[in-house]
């Protein structure tokens, strides 16, 4: 495959470029499994549908026909359980999780990890993601399969890393 380069211009970003070295949705680290792609993410509804409202033009528009957006602020009712279930990026800052290269956190990694973008922070953004299994346990633990309504923020919160809680 040959590198493709991608220029970002947007509210957080201007000029910044990075290369798309692997195909789409493939080629992922053996570590990592996510549960769900960024559209089925977006469709289902996450962040309040807040989190992409600026930035479409860096990602493929097929991400967005079915995407649940906000137009002006966070709606909780927006979210796959209708909860809230995020922390402002002052949280994400303060805590260092926030990096020049994906200054919207772990979610702006992951799609542009999907769209093919290798870096040397997957390794360490791999290993937030594998931390959230900590939640799995918990729904396991408290919760009857399937039981929606048991733990729904837990359950928003899962599904803001990838992992598909309507499954557990």
């Amino acid at each position: 495959m040959k590198p493709k380069t991608v220029i970002v211009n947007d509210r957080m970003q201007r000029c910044y470029r990075y290369l798309l070295t692997a195909p789409a949705g493939r080629d992922f680290d053996p570590e990592f499994k996510p549960e769900l792609t960024p559209k089925q993410m977006l469709e289902l509804g996450v962040f309040g549908g807040r989190y992409m409202t600026d930035c479409r033009a860096e990602f493929p528009k097929t991400w967005f026909a079915k995407a649940r957006l906000a137009p002006a602020q966070a709606d909780p009712g927006l979210n796959c359980f209708q909860v809230a279930a995020s922390k402002p990026l002052s949280y994400w800052i303060m805590k260092g999780w926030i990096y020049p290269d994906d200054p919207r956190g772990w979610f702006q990694w992951y799609c542009r990890y999907y769209l093919g973008r290798r870096s040397a922070r997957d390794a360490k953004q791999i290993k937030r993601w594998k931390a959230m299994q900590r939640h799995i346990a918990q729904l396991r633990k408290h919760c009857q399969k399937g039981d929606l309504n048991c733990r729904r923020t837990q359950r928003q919160a899962l599904l803001h890393w990838a992992y598909d809680s309507r499954k557990m």
